[in-house]
């Protein structure tokens, strides 16, 4: 194995060369690196901040740290016999110091760690194209080292908050999702502007943790990109915990005078507040990467085919939300093994695999993109929506349960509200999407997940037969409402 470089504090002028060059050390970096290390491929690695990227200490882990403890006592309180014992506020203090835990206090030793054992060289500092194939660095210092590759270039970057171009923003010093999963204390009043997932959990924790939380949404709905459902059976939860949520509501002004960020929207309202978040969106990290020199936009969304190559550029990868596909960490990681297995078979002169379903191609990108929203209810979905299949032009039918129903949800806890939605191709016979609401729904959208990337005909589903009782049996309870329809 080669030395591992952690960082590099002098100045070189050649170049040194490698089979493989990783920009970004996040999980999907990681991935890509260790696909190519594992057959053999020489591989740098350059991250400007901590290793294991945004998901470990900013966004995946930190937030849902926060999320266990509310949705652990949420499902306590629907049990007689222990509701009783938890209707005090949490340990805000406790779930704090938990939630550092899980980020390893934001030092990344143990993320190295990992990176080492691979076999892959890591380079500390801003990592830059300058040219085909090239990669500066510039250190902590700004020492720098040139980085060749023999066959690929993999851009791993992730994306930032994108901010709202509101006059004055940045002295008001706002919260994006990484302030508010690395927040110190609960404010006491906290303004979430935004429908989306970052949103609805944020608002979801911090009301739980002591916060009066204000929510406004520019759409009709949250969760605009679920079922419709969706946003109105976690609006409605949210709203019963004290929230207050606004929809068709845009913010015209924020400033922060004397401490206080006062808000005025579009509606004529005028908010006060300790804090306010801006969970508006993201943007890709790629500004200060140097596209400009392989004839590319700064700041631009990179544009790749479904090996995860960069079109145009038969020797750069962009892996994860910089390729803004699916901006989530499970399926960047499945981009980055994808994308690994590419490099490697190319690399040795192979012919890739670029069917649909092939060894070498993310196909599930566009078919079945599983996501769960850790809100008080679960929100889960993978594939599409029922308008997005009608806009695809699918000839579908949904079909939908109302979770309470199922025995294993009235188990699971008292005044159980839910529900289920399967989108049945018509010519086909599968499964074209699936959506669950409901508390502790998210470990159920995997076997959805399967049905939809596997194609399962509708017809064999009868013969998965659902234990008893467990809130599983929706599938058996929505192949009843298909077949009954």
């Amino acid at each position: 194995m080669t030395e591992t470089r952690t960082t590099h504090t002098e100045t070189h002028t050649e170049a040194t060369a490698y089979d493989v060059v990783v920009i970004g050390a996040g999980p999907v970096g990681e991935n890509v690196a260790d696909r190519t290390r594992a057959a053999g491929l020489s591989t740098a690695v350059v991250e400007s901040e901590l290793v294991g990227g945004e998901c470990s200490y900013w966004a995946c882990m930190p937030s849902k740290a926060l999320l266990r403890p509310v949705l652990a006592q949420a499902d306590a309180r629907r049990l007689p016999g222990l509701s009783a014992s938890v209707q005090g506020p949490l340990d805000t203090a406790a779930v704090l110091a938990r939630r550092d835990s899980f980020t390893s206090g934001w030092k990344d030793d143990g993320q190295v760690q990992w990176l080492e054992g691979t076999g892959a060289d890591l380079y500390r500092g801003q990592g830059r194209l300058s040219g085909p194939r090239t990669v500066t660095v510039t250190g902590p210092d700004g020492g720098r080292r040139v980085l060749t590759a023999r066959h690929a270039v993999a851009v791993c970057t992730g994306s930032r908050a994108r901010l709202p171009d509101l006059p004055g923003l940045d002295e008001v010093r706002p919260w994006t999702s990484r302030e508010a999963t690395g927040a110190r204390s609960a404010p006491d009043r906290l303004v979430v502007v935004g429908g989306g997932v970052v949103a609805t959990e944020m608002a979801c924790a911090w009301q739980a943790l002591g916060s009066r939380v204000t929510v406004l949404v520019r759409g009709e709905r949250l969760l605009g990109r679920m079922e419709p459902f969706a946003g109105e059976l976690v609006a409605e939860a949210l709203t019963e915990a004290g929230a207050d949520i606004r929809t068709a509501t845009s913010v015209k002004s924020v400033t922060r005078e004397n401490g206080t960020v006062v808000v005025l929207t579009d509606t004529g309202d005028r908010i006060e507040a300790d804090e306010i978040l801006f969970a508006t969106g993201r943007a890709p990290r790629t500004d200060d990467l140097g596209l400009e020199t392989i004839g590319l936009e700064p700041g631009s969304w990179l544009e790749v085919d479904d090996t995860l190559r960069v079109t145009g550029h038969d020797w750069l990868y962009a892996v994860g939300d910089v390729n803004h596909r699916a901006l989530l960490t499970h399926q960047g990681k499945y981009q980055a093994r994808i994308a690994g297995a590419a490099i490697v078979t190319r690399a040795a002169g192979e012919p890739v695999r670029n069917e649909d379903w092939g060894a070498h191609t993310a196909t599930a990108d566009h078919v079945a993109v599983p996501q769960v929203v850790f809100t008080d209810p679960e929100a889960a979905s993978v594939g599409l929506t029922l308008a997005e299949a009608e806009q695809a032009g699918h000839r579908v039918r949904a079909v939908d349960v109302d979770l309470s129903s199922v025995a294993g949800a009235s188990l699971y806890g008292d005044d159980y509200r839910g529900r289920a939605r399967m989108v049945v191709d018509l010519e086909d016979e599968i499964v074209r999407g699936v959506t669950l609401v409901g508390p502790g729904v998210g470990e159920l959208i995997h076997a959805a997940t399967v049905v939809v990337a596997g194609r399962v005909p509708v017809g064999r589903l009868w013969h998965a037969v659902p234990s008893y009782p467990t809130i599983s049996e929706v599938w058996l309870r929505l192949l009843e409402a298909y077949r009954d329809a």
